[in-house]
Protein backbone atom coordinates (compact mmCIF):
# COMPACT_ATOMS: atom_id res chain seq x y z
CA UNK A 1 0.00 0.00 0.00
CA UNK A 2 1.01 3.54 -0.58
CA UNK A 3 0.60 6.88 0.72
CA UNK A 4 2.23 10.06 -0.14
CA UNK A 5 3.38 12.81 2.26
CA UNK A 6 0.78 16.05 2.34
CA UNK A 7 3.64 17.91 2.98
CA UNK A 8 6.76 17.26 0.28
CA UNK A 9 4.51 14.29 -1.55
CA UNK A 10 7.08 11.75 -1.13
CA UNK A 11 5.47 8.05 -2.18
CA UNK A 12 5.60 6.28 1.37
CA UNK A 13 5.37 2.25 0.87
CA UNK A 14 3.43 0.73 3.41
CA UNK A 15 3.92 -3.52 4.44
CA UNK A 16 1.04 -5.83 5.18
CA UNK A 17 1.26 -4.64 9.13
CA UNK A 18 -0.51 -1.54 8.49
CA UNK A 19 -3.44 -3.04 6.44
CA UNK A 20 -5.81 -2.12 9.71
CA UNK A 21 -3.88 0.23 11.26
CA UNK A 22 -5.00 3.75 12.82
CA UNK A 23 -1.79 5.72 13.99
CA UNK A 24 0.69 7.91 12.94
CA UNK A 25 3.62 7.12 10.49
CA UNK A 26 6.43 9.68 9.76
CA UNK A 27 7.84 10.50 6.25
CA UNK A 28 11.28 9.60 6.24
CA UNK A 29 12.13 12.74 3.77
CA UNK A 30 10.32 15.55 6.02
CA UNK A 31 10.04 14.38 9.50
CA UNK A 32 5.57 14.99 8.96
CA UNK A 33 4.04 12.83 11.15
CA UNK A 34 0.65 11.59 9.67
CA UNK A 35 -2.15 10.07 10.83
CA UNK A 36 -3.21 7.61 8.69
CA UNK A 37 -6.37 4.65 8.81
CA UNK A 38 -6.45 1.67 7.20
CA UNK A 39 -9.18 -1.04 6.33
CA UNK A 40 -8.54 -3.96 5.03
CA UNK A 41 -5.20 -2.73 2.77
CA UNK A 42 -7.17 0.27 1.74
CA UNK A 43 -6.22 3.94 2.96
CA UNK A 44 -9.32 5.36 4.61
CA UNK A 45 -7.88 8.51 5.54
CA UNK A 46 -4.56 10.44 5.69
CA UNK A 47 -4.07 14.07 7.39
CA UNK A 48 -0.85 15.71 8.83
CA UNK A 49 -0.77 14.97 12.77
CA UNK A 50 -1.47 17.51 15.06
CA UNK A 51 1.69 19.00 16.93
CA UNK A 52 1.81 19.42 20.41
CA UNK A 53 3.97 21.82 22.33
CA UNK A 54 5.27 25.57 22.72
CA UNK A 55 6.39 25.82 18.86
CA UNK A 56 3.25 25.00 17.58
CA UNK A 57 1.27 27.25 19.15
CA UNK A 58 3.11 29.94 17.88
CA UNK A 59 5.72 30.52 21.28
CA UNK A 60 9.44 30.83 21.14
CA UNK A 61 11.79 28.76 22.94
CA UNK A 62 14.20 30.55 25.20
CA UNK A 63 17.26 29.84 23.70
CA UNK A 64 20.53 31.54 25.45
Amino acid sequence: MRINCLSCGHKLDLDDAYDDYAGQVKCLVCGTMLEIRTEEGDVRAVAVAMRTGALATGARENTP
